[in-house]
């Protein structure tokens, strides 16, 4: 009898943690009509399909496949497994050297063809979802509202619009923070640098963001959080971005900046100041 093993993952787009079990179900029913054993099970719960690098349930998944713990994988569509055509293509070459194959649901047992096919498809989907979400992203900020992420200083509004529907990418202004960004502002224009106000926030049990400690060696990118308050167009009320998750794809060009009302209380004068003392200190 055939030793098979399950793998399953889900993202966080449009998708809950029910959808793990979801597949392992329809999976384990297709097992139990072709009379396969299914040994172990494997899932990555909110993780992307775009690498498998990083997916702690793929890496121990290839672990007992090199054990021969199996003989076959069985998942519900190879975009489960990965969107990344040379991720996929890695996996295959793999699991074949440990003598294991692929089979889905979708489309059966999985070989070369597929690997190509079905990675450039998965490919350009994931290349298109990018551009959406890109375009999206941008919307949001030239409606004046935050692209993503949380700003040390801002907090999340939640409420929801005359629809019933989460209005996303409103900020307001945490008090006890921005009494802190304000003091960043006027220390460094002062001429303080980001790890002298590092350590003074430290020795004054001020929390930095998210609760941690303000980092004060050169190893944890000192002047990172301190600079990037002292210098964020953010802080002036300026809500930047492009919808690229990634620096190396942004270009000045493709910034959009938006004016909003003044959020910290720091004024232009200060904020413009200590932005050209970085621009100083860089050149």
């Amino acid at each position: 009898m055939p030793k098979v093993a399950l793998y399953a993952r889900y993202s966080t787009d449009n998708q809950s943690v029910a959808s793990i079990e979801d597949q392992f179900r329809i999976c384990r029913e297709h097992a139990g009509r072709e009379r396969w054993q299914v040994v172990d099970t494997y899932h990555d719960a909110a993780i992307s399909g775009a690498s498998v690098i990083l997916r702690p349930g793929v890496q121990s998944l290839l672990q007992d496949a090199r054990r021969g713990k199996f003989d076959i994988v069985l998942a519900e569509a190879l975009d489960r497994v990965s969107r990344d055509q040379a991720d996929v293509a890695t996996l295959f070459k793999h699991l074949r050297f440990a003598g294991v194959q692929i089979i889905t649901l979708a489309e059966g047992e999985i070989s070369e063809p597929h690997v190509g096919l079905k990675g450039t498809m998965d490919a350009l989907f994931l290349k298109d979802l990018a551009a959406k979400t890109h375009r999206g992203l941008r919307g949001r900020v030239e409606k004046g509202k935050a692209g993503g992420g949380l700003c040390y200083g801002y907090e999340v509004v939640k409420r929801t619009d005359s629809e019933g529907e989460l209005v996303r990418g409103e900020r307001k202004i945490n008090e006890a923070e921005a009494v802190v960004v304000r003091r960043i502002f006027r220390e460094f224009a002062a001429g303080k640098s980001p790890r002298a106000i590092a350590t003074d926030l430290n020795r004054d049990c001020i929390p930095g963001p998210f609760g941690h400690t303000w980092a004060t060696r050169r190893s944890e990118a000192t002047p990172a959080a301190v600079t990037a308050l002292s210098t964020t167009s953010f802080m002036p009320g300026c809500w930047s971005g492009t919808g690229s998750a990634s620096s190396r794809t942004q270009t000045r060009a493709s910034v959009c900046r938006v004016r909003t009302p003044r959020r910290n209380g720091s004024g232009p004068k200060c904020w413009s100041y200590a932005l050209s003392m970085t621009s100083c200190g860089s050149g």
